[in-house]
């Protein structure tokens, strides 16, 4: 790495293996966080991110490399040092019995104590506030185990905040949260990063939100970092699909979201869509088990980054070009070959009149047209 960068960062991990027992898992790690970054490992379960995670918190041996902050060796850091500078927050359950949420947001302010750990009117103040910022100040008097998982993850949030660290390290902080709290998490991170200058290191299952969330993507399977970069480097069709080992899906890095694979045999309908009106139209279709032709799309069409994976054919032109004479009779084929016909409501402008035309033959030719989902009658797959 070069050195002028190497000054520039919180945390450097260079040439790190991790695993059990002397045994490696992952070899030849090397990330670097700056101050404000949030950095993100994706992969399969069990594919070695908890381990990373755990290595570079020191909660796991590491088997060769180094981990760095503010450029030192962090072996050579007493456990003061280390929890003044980095919180974690882990997935593993915790039930400390008799323990109020209070009580444990109040350990995140331990390393700044005496020896008799007595809590300052600054360090109560801190817990409340911690307490607050997680929306957790409702639950705050109840013993821990009377709370659910979610609650718990807000408030082993609120501990690792009350610690006031540089450096944030969470292993699936997203779990067993509903997606209201999910996005309260991740802005509170993302508010940690980008205003306190926090250095926020994380592993999240849901990629949509990782792409959205961070500033650098670590994709981890196998034996090695598959890839690492900016999201916009990293959410491509084949990289993910590359990951995850995607056989019976397609990800759709235009909109950030899984699709599932087409279906297959059986009769099929024609899509009249646009502007991503045929969207819920596909998605609907395939889970009733319909196969479907889709058209007639420009190819610069939102519909078309959904129907692509989901239609049997798929019928478009180029962007920003009119039907020609060929393309019309294609889709009047399709059209006749079709069961039913649905309109998904695409208002008809200057590229897509031929679709007004396409509803209107397949009118004079008998086919039954629905216009809504629940219009389309249910099939025995």
């Amino acid at each position: 790495m070069n050195s002028d960068n190497n000054m520039n960062d919180k945390l450097r991990i260079d040439s790190l293996t991790v695993g059990y027992n002397g045994k490696p898992l992952i070899s030849g790690i090397d990330i670097a966080v700056k101050r404000g970054e949030i950095v993100t490992l994706i992969g399969p379960n069990g594919s070695g991110k908890s381990t990373i995670l755990k290595s570079i918190t020191r909660h796991l041996a590491t088997i060769a490399g180094t981990v760095y902050i503010d450029g030192k060796d962090m072996k050579l850091m007493t456990g003061k040092e280390l929890s003044v500078q980095m919180s974690v927050v882990l997935t593993e359950r915790v039930r400390p019995d008799l323990t109020t949420c209070r009580d444990l947001v109040s350990a995140g302010r331990y390393p700044y104590t005496g020896g008799l750990g007595l809590l300052s009117a600054h360090d109560r103040e801190v817990v409340e506030k911690s307490l607050e910022r997680v929306n957790a100040l409702e639950i705050a008097d109840k013993y821990v185990t009377e709370i659910s998982d979610g609650q718990r993850q807000r408030v082993l949030l609120a501990r690792a905040i009350c610690q006031e660290p540089e450096i944030i390290v969470l292993d699936e902080p997203t779990s067993f949260l509903d997606i209201k709290h999910k996005i309260e998490l991740l802005e509170i991170l993302s508010n940690m990063a980008k205003k306190e200058k926090i250095a926020v290191v994380m592993s999240l299952h849901e990629i949509d939100l990782a792409e959205r969330i961070s500033d650098k993507i670590v994709c981890v399977k196998g034996d090695r970092i598959s890839a690492y970069g900016p999201p916009e480097e990293i959410f491509s069709d084949r990289n993910i699909a590359d990951l995850y080992g995607l056989e019976n899906g397609y990800f759709n890095a235009l909109l950030g979201c899984i699709e599932l694979y087409r279906q297959t045999g059986g009769e099929q309908y024609f899509v009249i869509g646009g502007n991503g009106t045929g969207i819920p139209f596909y998605r609907a279709l395939r889970k009733k088990g319909i196969p479907f032709t889709a058209g007639i799309l420009q190819g610069n069409d939102l519909d078309v980054s959904v129907a692509r994976p989901l239609a049997q054919k798929l019928i478009c032109t180029e962007p920003f070009c009119s039907v020609t004479g060929e393309l019309m009779e294609e889709a009047k084929k399709a059209v006749d070959d079709s069961v039913a016909v649905i309109d998904c409501g695409c208002p008809a402008g200057e590229y897509n009149k031929a679709n007004a035309e396409l509803i209107e033959y397949a009118r004079s030719s008998g086919k039954k047209i629905y216009g809504s989902i629940g219009e389309i009658p249910e099939v025995d797959i």
